[in-house]
């Protein structure tokens, strides 16, 4: 979090996104759990699962934004929180996409 560990920076309230980072994968979680059968092209569950999912990471990459447009954070601020955001969550699509398939490579094991 360079937005907030830099000097010329030196704000801490984009720290709050890392609240974002932590709670993207739940509804997946839940979803995942409560449903079953996984020959189904699609369910209600894993639809509300995704929309609530795509709510948090707009709102991840929405909360810097309103942050540097209100003067509470700096533009430079917000660009490196933007730059972090896509690394991370970029990181937890290619973990699902990688050990999400539910083949014998899978996370569960470890």
């Amino acid at each position: 979090m360079l937005g907030c560990a830099l000097e010329d920076y030196g704000v801490y309230w984009p720290l709050f996104v890392l609240i974002f980072h932590a709670i993207s994968p739940i509804p997946y979680f839940i979803a995942k759990r409560a449903t079953y059968d996984s020959d189904a092209t699609s369910s209600a569950c894993r639809e509300l699962a995704y929309f609530f999912t795509t709510g948090i990471v707009v709102s991840a990459f929405g909360f810097p934004v309103i942050l540097a447009r209100v003067a509470v954070i700096k533009w430079g601020a917000c660009g490196l929180v933007l730059a972090g955001n896509a690394v991370i969550f970029l990181t937890i699509q290619g973990f699902y996409l990688v050990f999400g398939r539910g083949d014998d490579f899978s996370w569960e094991q470890w």
